[in-house]
């Protein structure tokens, strides 16, 4: 009887004491949900203006058109070389991931260089580019802030071509004969621009302009015609452009 007393007693003190020690335990703490996460995209979109630096080559053939014959005879040829600086103005929008675009570009260069002419040797070939302009579309797909595109359109190039007495010749270094051109063709190009402020964005760009032949005459410094050549030629070119983007230029995505 003793036992069966005791043992009651036992199980009624044990339920007794477990809500206790429950309540005794530390609260769970409150643990704040993270805030969602926020993808930042880079816009191109917008109007931009920039400017852009760099050099360029351009390779020049001149053939001697004989005026009783009318044939063409080789004078040899010579690469152009030199630097160039300029500007250029245009607005992109973006679609996605791809991004189309308008360009108009000015620039100052000095490309020359020179031959002794391989049928004349009493002769040298100089030539020189002082100007070019572009207006080109643009096709690109963009990944955030990084853009690569390609371009293409028409171009324009001021070409003046020069024809000096050779080295080793009497009055060698003298004018004989000269004459300017402003020349049409088209271009090809490719470009890579990083952004690195929400407005600023900074690229390298190659561009190739074709501008095939062309039949001239150099007059001498009196006014008179000297000799007709046909100079052919193409331009290959690498810039660095900063440019400055009028937009949107993030857009906040979750």
């Amino acid at each position: 009887m003793k036992k069966i007393l005791f043992g009651t007693i036992g199980m009624v003190a044990l339920g007794l004491s477990a809500p206790a020690d429950a309540a005794d335990l530390a609260a769970r703490p409150y643990t704040k949900a993270p805030p969602p996460m926020i993808a930042t995209i880079y816009d191109w979109s917008g109007f931009y203006i920039g400017i852009n630096g760099g050099g360029g080559s351009s390779h020049k053939c001149w053939d001697f058109l004989a005026a009783t014959t009318g044939a063409l005879l080789g004078e040899g040829c010579h690469n152009a070389t030199g630097g160039t600086v300029g500007g250029q103005v245009g607005y992109r929008w973006q679609s996605a991931n791809w991004v189309f675009g308008l360009e108009g570009q000015g620039n100052w260069a000095d490309f020359s260089g020179d031959n002794v002419s391989a049928l004349i040797l009493s002769q040298r070939n100089r030539s020189k580019i002082d100007a070019f302009g572009l207006i080109t579309g643009q096709v690109g797909y963009a990944w955030n802030n990084v853009l690569f595109y390609v371009k293409g359109g028409g171009a324009v190039v001021a070409d003046k071509f020069n024809i000096y007495t050779a080295p080793g010749f009497a009055g060698a270094g003298t004018l004989l004969a000269s004459t300017s051109d402003n020349r049409w063709g088209g271009t090809v190009g490719a470009g890579l621009e990083f952004g690195f402020a929400p407005n600023w964005s900074v690229g390298v760009e190659y561009d190739h302009i074709f501008l095939g032949s062309r039949t001239l005459t150099l007059n001498a410094p009196g006014g008179g015609a000297f000799q007709t050549d046909r100079i052919g030629q193409n331009v290959d070119m690498g810039l660095v452009r900063v440019n400055y983007r009028w937009g949107g230029p993030v857009i906040a995505k979750y």
